[in-house]
C-alpha cells in the first residue's frame, strides 16, 4: 500500500465493507489477458470466504478452472470534495481488495449454502418456503457457485480532512 496514512486498520471496518457492499468485482487472467467481471457476492465472516456464482459455463468459471487466483474487490464512495486548484479535487472513499484462491463448490451442501448466503444477503425480508420455492437439485446444474478462499486483504479510506 502506498498511502498507509489511508489504510484501514480496523479490521471490523474491512469485514463491514465487505459484509454491506452491494457488488463487487472479480479479477481473473487467461493467457496473460485480465478480465474483471462484477459480480453479487456474499461475504461469509464465519468461514473466511467469499460466495458468488455464475453461469455454468462461460469466461469467469473457466478461467478460475485454469488459474483460480483471483483479486476481488468493493468500493464506497463518499462526498465530492472541490478545490482551489484541480489537482486537488478528490473524493471520500473506502475500498477493500481481497487476494485468495477460487475454487467451484462441487457439493451440493456448500452449493446450497453459498446460495441461500446470497439469497439471505439480497433478499433479507423473503423466507424459503414461505415466500419462495428452496433451491432445488434442478437449479443447482444451472449455475456455478464458487467459494474464495480470502488469503489476505487491505483496506484503505479517504475522509474529508485526511
Amino acid at each position: 500500500m502506498r498511502r498507509h496514512d489511508r489504510e484501514i486498520k480496523d479490521q471490523s471496518e474491512v469485514k463491514a465493507l465487505l459484509r454491506d457492499s452491494q457488488f463487487g468485482f472479480i479479477a481473473t487472467v487467461f493467457e496473460n489477458q485480465p478480465f474483471i467481471h462484477a459480480n453479487l457476492f456474499w461475504y461469509d465472516e464465519k468461514n473466511q470466504r467469499i460466495y458468488f456464482h455464475t453461469a455454468l459455463k462461460g469466461r469467469a468459471r473457466s478461467n478460475i478452472e485454469i488459474n483460480p487466483q483471483i483479486c476481488f474487490s468493493v468500493a464506497a464512495m463518499g462526498r465530492l470534495l472541490p478545490a482551489e486548484t484541480a489537482i486537488e479535487f478528490s473524493t471520500e472513499y473506502a475500498s477493500v481488495t481481497v487476494f485468495g484462491s477460487a475454487r467451484i463448490a462441487d457439493d451440493p451442501s456448500e452449493q446450497r449454502y453459498g446460495l441461500q448466503g446470497l439469497l439471505d444477503k439480497y433478499f433479507p425480508q423473503l423466507q424459503p418456503v414461505e415466500d419462495y420455492s428452496p433451491i432445488t437439485d434442478a437449479e443447482l446444474q444451472q449455475t456455478s457457485v464458487f467459494a474464495l478462499e480470502i488469503e489476505s486483504w487491505s483496506g484503505k479510506h479517504k475522509v474529508a480532512g485526511s
